[in-house]
């Protein structure tokens, strides 16, 4: 999407006037990065060290403020990023529909597809893998805290009815509270919005539903789901190509997808009909992460590529979409996620953290 010139250079001179915790103004630093504005939404960067998050945290807030005064913006989003970066180029297959336009081939109406609960909110991303068992739930939940790191407002939607993995990788526990106007009122874990099926359900219940019911259950999470304002929704898919997948990428207005695989060639062939799916439907890839990438033994530390090496990578650039990069199968990260305690919010520093750290912040580049 063409970055709107006029549009931006407003933004910069709206940033340049805030004030930062020292005094001085943002556009006397070199902090301000990758601003980029078009069809009336605006993306900012601010860069800062990881200690100084919390003190900066009022700095977003206003610089966000400021940036959605404007004439002619409708949604911005701003970040604090530990790393300053250039705005990410075009993939190569991003459809004329992405980010913030309607595709006609899905909607005539022009209207939007996103459910009223749902209108506070500035992107929806959705992890989708082609099949079950290659980690998705668990980099959707490390990729959301990486994004949350970066002070956005993060939620998270569990949308695998049959799966929900949710309470156990965030320690929930517990029923979600019924707001004042009848809609469910998201739980919090890690700083993060969430909301799974297996919240409201024994975990011990089998969920044998047929398609209405799931598709019901699903419309129920999307639209009576009190999320108020939010920067980006996860959605962690279910696994597949089937019915529910189309509802939630037909029934909201999804930002892009991200796919999850793993080396392998069993795992990839899956891999490809997600992303074909998502094409056909006019929604953006945002990138390819390649879960398992290689397993580190807990003994010697020697690197095992146990399910091959480099497919996913090499998949991405066979169809033109943006790799965003890859993550061990360690013990570490086994242990954290059946304990409830996600390695990116426990151990932020940490070989694992850095690396969805990393993930987070080339998704947040593919956005703008």
């Amino acid at each position: 999407m063409a970055q709107d010139e006029a549009l931006t250079a407003e933004a910069r001179a709206a940033l340049a006037a805030i004030a930062l915790p020292d005094g001085g103004r943002l556009g006397d630093t070199t902090r301000l990065a990758a601003v980029n504005a078009s069809a009336g939404r605006v993306t900012a960067m601010i860069a800062i060290a990881p200690e100084e998050a919390e003190a900066f945290a009022s700095v977003r807030d206003a610089a966000q403020a400021a940036l959605e005064a404007l004439p002619g913006i409708e949604k911005a989003l701003v970040a604090l990023t530990a790393e300053s970066s250039a705005p990410a180029p075009e993939p190569q297959h991003r459809p004329a529909g992405a980010l913030g336009t309607t595709p006609g081939a899905v909607q005539a109406s022009g209207a939007s597809r996103k459910p009223a609960a749902m209108a506070g909110i500035t992107h929806i991303v959705a992890v989708a893998s082609g099949k079950g068992g290659v980690g998705k739930s668990t980099t959707s939940v490390n990729l959301a805290l990486g994004l949350r790191a970066l002070g956005l407002k993060v939620g998270i939607l569990d949308a695998d009815i049959y799966g929900p993995a949710l309470p156990t990788l965030l320690g929930l526990r517990g029923q979600p509270r019924v707001g004042a106007d009848r809609k469910l009122l998201p739980m919090q874990s890690y700083g993060l919005k969430a909301m799974s099926i297996g919240l409201l359900v024994d975990e011990e219940t089998a969920m044998v539903w047929r398609g209405p019911m799931v598709m019901s259950a699903l419309t129920q999470m999307m639209a009576e789901v009190a999320w108020g304002r939010l920067d980006i929704l996860i959605i962690d898919m279910p696994p597949g190509t089937g019915d529910a997948q189309l509802a939630i990428a037909q029934g909201t207005d999804l930002s892009g997808a991200v796919i999850v695989s793993t080396p392998q060639d069993l795992s990839l062939i899956d891999a490809r009909r997600g992303i074909t799916m998502f094409r056909k439907v006019d929604v953006p890839i945002l990138g390819v992460v390649e879960n398992m990438s290689h397993f580190i033994c807990t003994d010697c530390g020697a690197h095992h590529a146990i399910f091959g090496e480099g497919g996913a990578e090499q998949e991405a650039g066979r169809l033109g979409v943006p790799f965003l990069g890859g993550v061990p199968l360690t013990m570490e990260l086994r242990h954290a996620s059946d304990l409830g305690q996600p390695v990116t919010a426990m151990a932020p520093d940490g070989v694992l953290g850095r690396i969805y750290a990393g993930l987070a912040e080339r998704l947040l580049e593919g956005l703008q």
